[in-house]
């Protein structure tokens, strides 16, 4: 159960030791948004938020409580989609997602919401150099629940970074038949924060931390947040 201000980067390395799995070089630690926002006290209880006229329109259309919708509101660059009860934002660090990413999940039972962190690749890579001054050399990925316009369920995906090169990019490889590759890139940090949600869950785990061994990634002060697609090459928007 964090709190705010608990040191992270102490609890993690704690727990590692005790389960049995130190953390070692070369690891990437992928964190979940929520256990950083509780540490950087992004939790806001509904009964001192006050609502707007325009919350409280949301809220008759989308059925929920207008405080929520205010909270919405606050972490919103503007509104893409209300449509029945889904409401979709671009959120004012440029993610694209429901709800602008604030939630009432694991927090307190509905009392209270938790916004995402003010700058995810910021928090990485103060994550990472605090693992640094403890002799560790690491990655660090801080992942989120998002949905998928043309597919069911939700997925995680990076929403911040640090230590590990976001985008793998193949252009110029050749493949199996010598043809030589024109657009391919993959989103690693994106596929390894999907990967992580398979032990840290989303519901009662109580796992906000997953650490991944074995992958051999490149070194990078990029972060996660060259992976958002500018407005004007987005398709669909």
């Amino acid at each position: 159960m964090v709190e705010k201000g608990d040191d992270l980067v102490s609890l993690v390395i704690e727990a590692a030791k005790k389960q049995g799995t130190p953390i070692r070089n070369g690891d990437i630690i992928v964190i979940t948004s929520k256990a950083v926002s509780k540490s950087e006290g992004r939790v806001y209880r509904l009964r001192n938020i006050k609502n707007s006229i325009a919350a409280s329109l949301i809220a008759e259309e989308t059925g929920k409580a207008p405080e929520h919708v205010q909270a919405i509101l606050r972490e919103a660059k503007r509104i893409i989609r209300l449509v029945g009860h889904h409401l979709i934002t671009e959120t004012h660090n440029g993610f694209i997602v429901a709800n602008s990413g604030v939630d009432l999940s694991n927090v307190d039972g509905g009392e209270s919401v938790v916004a995402l962190p003010k700058d995810p690749d910021a928090s990485a890579r103060r994550f990472r150099a605090c693992f640094r001054k403890r002799g560790l050399k690491v990655g660090v990925i801080l992942s989120d629940t998002h949905g998928r316009p043309f597919r069911r369920g939700d997925i995680n995906i990076a929403i911040g970074s640090a230590g590990i090169a976001p985008i793998a990019d193949l252009r110029g490889k050749k493949d199996l038949y010598g043809y030589k590759l024109k657009v391919k890139q993959i989103a690693v940090i994106d596929e390894i924060a999907s990967a992580a949600e398979l032990a840290t869950g989303s519901a009662n785990e109580a796992v906000p931390v997953a650490i991944i061994r074995g992958y051999k990634y490149r070194v990078s002060s990029k972060g996660a947040k060259i992976l958002i697609r500018p407005m004007k090459q987005n398709l669909f928007i």
